[in-house]
């Protein structure tokens, strides 16, 4: 069987749950047979990345070419985390090369602001985190109130603890819903709210 990639995308001022969350995640679901490995990456090689509240994290390598991209949030009412992406704009240019090339794509909290900045939520139902809800709205498509879209190859999540709704319907969605109830029920983590799409 061929192995699912999934990589989680670090950058400076992430929100440490955006990503850490649906890492757990996908992690126990491949102790559950899903055939799914999952890194946290950089764009570049670096040793540690410093997160929102100043976890530090050391990747797992570079951004490669998988079949799940996961966009964290973080830092949008602040001059870092995902809001200095933006502004930079190579994180959005490299989900842009993921997504032609063919990958899922998904965002958590304002992750989605860095989705948005890459074309890909023009014209699509999208969720955000609340602070960002304006934001969204002014440069992309139809933003929901739901704590998970799924609009096929893209799919966004709203505030942070959404990531781990998030995951658990990737997993879903891709393995199974008893994969999805097995991690579940271990994280003991009650999903809320039925996904948008």
């Amino acid at each position: 069987m061929v192995e699912t990639t999934a990589e989680i995308v670090l950058f400076d001022g992430f929100d440490e749950l955006d990503a850490i969350g649906p890492y757990e995640v996908f992690e126990n679901a491949a102790q559950f047979g899903a055939s799914l490995e999952t890194s946290l990456v950089t764009l570049e090689e670096t040793d540690l990345v410093t997160a929102s509240h100043d976890l530090r994290v050391e990747p797992q390598g570079t951004l490669d070419e998988p079949d799940i991209l996961i966009i964290p949030g973080g830092g949008w009412t602040t001059t870092g985390g995902a809001r200095a992406a933006v502004e930079n704009g190579v994180v959005p240019e490299a989900v842009n090369d993921c997504y032609t090339a063919g990958a899922t794509v998904a965002s958590v909290c304002t992750g989605a602001m860095i989705l948005a900045e890459a074309g890909l939520l023009e014209g699509r139902p999208a969720a955000t985190h609340p602070v960002a809800v304006d934001d969204l709205e002014a440069h992309a498509g139809r933003v929901v109130d739901e704590r998970v879209v799924d609009d096929g190859d893209v799919l966004t999540a709203g505030g942070v603890t959404s990531g781990i709704d998030l995951a658990l319907w990737l997993v879903e969605r891709e393995f199974g819903a008893d994969i999805a109830t097995e991690v579940a029920d271990l994280m003991v983590h009650e999903r809320r709210g039925e996904v948008f799409g």
